[in-house]
């Protein structure tokens, strides 16, 4: 994907947003298009109400690209969460919500054991669940690493972008 030039990448922004106004302007709750470049370059754009998700070509190095990104709670709010961990779980300091608009999956194949269960220690990089987008399998990585305190999906569960999926302290 480096051999992008900026003024391709300029023209797939300016067609992301002509999409977001194609779907506000009619009333739709979601548009997908798949633009092709040659082989093995193309773009995938999926815009939903809720969220707008782009999608590249899978390679073996996406899944760190598609890193949910969390913003690190000030201290004070740390504090505070802990002491009342009632309220909306994305906004909980170490919450790792969903980078996409997809099915979520705890174990890599049914009848296998999760990737990750309440109490777990986990490294950061360490593949939590999957979410499947477009029937593609996303691995979620753990943004930073902790325990698992909270599961906050169930296996096959839509979820949609920025739901929370988990807690990790």
């Amino acid at each position: 994907m480096s051999d992008k030039t900026d003024a391709t990448r300029a023209s797939d922004v300016a067609f992301i947003k002509a999409l977001a106004e194609l779907l506000d302007s009619n009333d739709l709750t979601e548009i997908q298009v798949k633009r092709e470049y040659g082989e093995n370059d193309w773009l995938n754009v999926r815009v939903a109400r809720g969220g707008v998700m782009v999608q590249a070509p899978m390679q073996m190095a996406a899944p760190q690209m598609l890193a949910p990104q969390v913003a690190p709670a000030p201290a004070a709010a740390a504090a505070s969460a802990a002491a009342a961990p009632t309220g909306d779980p994305a906004q909980a300091p170490g919450a790792v919500t969903s980078p996409m608009v997809g099915t979520v999956y705890l174990q890599a194949e049914p009848g296998s054991k999760p990737f990750v269960a309440v109490g777990d220690q986990v490294a950061e990089g360490q593949t939590l669940l999957i979410v499947e987008a477009m029937k593609t399998m996303n691995q979620i990585p753990a943004p930073r690493a902790g325990t698992v305190k909270r599961i906050l999906v169930e296996d096959g569960a839509p979820v949609e972008y920025g739901a929370p999926l988990m807690i990790i302290e």
